[in-house]
């Protein structure tokens, strides 16, 4: 198991780029079954996430290549249709590959999802969803299985536009015989991603970008190639690291209109940078953030995958916020590791109130997962001292080679293999 080893009090000074996105490579890789031929994904990012989404799509019987950031997977050869517990309960993501299963082959049984360690992540949008398409679906110990002899198109209405739920079901629309029309869709950018390489394969949709997706489904999928998106969440990240470190860094292959909600509050923080459509440069010299509250919500609202970085960025401005999570009500497991380096952090229903001190200082703490392991690095780059963040397997989850971008960047982290278990 290894940890980060993190000398702060270094300014972030360069050049960096962004890798392909995790959240979009996850939905990207399940569509690869529908494909009556090879796909290849390029700007794959090589993530624990990626590699176990790989397992996953092996077990199934296809195969899978990655050359640098080159993605080949060829799903022809599937030859079982059961994802079984010992890969799903490590990625919720895995779930995606029940829409395209029982779509293509009229039968998926997949375990229910895993994942991250916080929080009750429903998965009923999925299930009502292919429900409504037509599928049976049963749990049988522990997992869903679901059959359908060909599904059809419905009119589907999320109460809330899951991603998730979204990518399944537009999954295994697709091939449906007939209209669909997912309404109260998501809008995220990944699963523009995912739409526009059903689009390339022969999907027929219109809507995207928008909450109405219509489907028109097809009798069969071709081979395509797509590029991942950039991660959003990483240069938001990356941009949350400069300001707190008082950097001066100019972040690439990124996809400004992605993160207007970050961009906006940064700014409102006082940090000034200059963008344009995939770049943005940052000179956060002499800068003193200000408190500046945050309140979650689907795209293009502020993302709950960067409601962590904000408040360890809070942790440090000049009086009082208060951070409201609205997607996930209890996704706070990062605060008492942030307050072990001298945060003043109260968190009470789904808020934090962060009240800014001058300075936080190096101690050892604890990743509980992918986001709050982001959080308490950035605490450790802006602390006095040294700090050590332990299981950072979770990190490795989302983040590609994290601390060498970093140390790019002149940061003092390095990693070190420990005996804790």
């Amino acid at each position: 198991m290894d940890k980060f080893v993190i000398r702060g009090g270094k300014p972030l000074k360069g050049e960096i780029t962004v890798s392909g996105a995790k959240n979009a490579s996850l939905a990207l890789m399940p569509a690869a079954i529908l494909a009556n031929g090879t796909v290849k994904i390029y700007n794959t990012p090589r993530l624990n996430d990626v590699f176990t989404m790989s397992k996953l799509l092996n077990s199934l019987g296809a195969t899978t290549e990655l050359n640098d950031h080159e993605l080949i997977i060829n799903a022809q050869t599937i030859n079982n249709q059961v994802a079984p517990y010992e890969l799903v309960k490590k990625m919720r993501a895995s779930f995606y590959v029940l829409g395209p299963l029982v779509s293509k082959f009229g039968y998926a049984k997949v375990s229910l999802p895993g994942g991250c360690a916080w929080g009750p992540r429903p998965i009923n949008l999925h299930i009502e969803g292919l429900k409504r398409l037509g599928a049976q679906i049963d749990l049988e110990d522990g997992y869903i299985v679901a059959k359908a002899k060909k599904l059809h198109g419905a009119r589907i209405n999320f109460d809330t536009p899951s991603v998730g739920a979204t990518g399944n079901v537009l999954m295994a629309a697709v091939l449906a015989k007939g209209g669909t029309i997912i309404n109260n869709a998501a809008m995220e950018p990944e699963i523009s991603n995912l739409a526009e390489f059903l689009v390339k394969m022969g999907a027929k949709i219109s809507g995207i970008n928008t909450s109405i997706l219509e489907v028109e489904g097809v009798d069969y999928l071709d081979f395509a190639a797509i590029e991942t998106i950039p991660d959003r969440i990483e240069a938001g990240t990356l941009l949350v690291a400069a300001a707190m470190t008082k950097g001066e860094i100019k972040i690439n292959n990124l996809e400004v209109k992605h993160i207007y909600s970050i961009i906006a509050k940064l700014e409102e923080s006082g940090l000034k940078m200059t963008y344009n459509g995939n770049h943005i440069k940052i000179n956060a010299a002499d800068f003193s953030p200000k408190s500046i509250n945050v309140a979650t919500g689907p795209f293009p609202g502020y993302p709950t995958d960067m409601q962590a970085q904000w408040i360890a960025y809070m942790a440090v401005a000049d009086s009082s916020a208060t951070i409201t999570d609205n997607i996930y009500f209890d996704r706070f497991a990062h605060v008492p590791e942030l307050m072990r380096l001298g945060a003043d952090i109260t968190v009470k229903d789904n808020s934090a109130v962060v009240k800014g001190v001058k300075k936080l200082k190096g101690a050892k703490i604890m990743s509980t997962d992918l986001r709050a392991s982001a959080s308490l690095v950035l605490g450790g780059l802006a602390a006095e001292g040294t700090t050590e963040v332990l299981r950072i397997y979770h990190l490795d989850r989302g983040y590609e080679n994290l601390e060498m971008k970093l140390k790019a960047l002149g940061a003092d982290i390095e990693r070190v293999k420990t005996e804790e278990f």
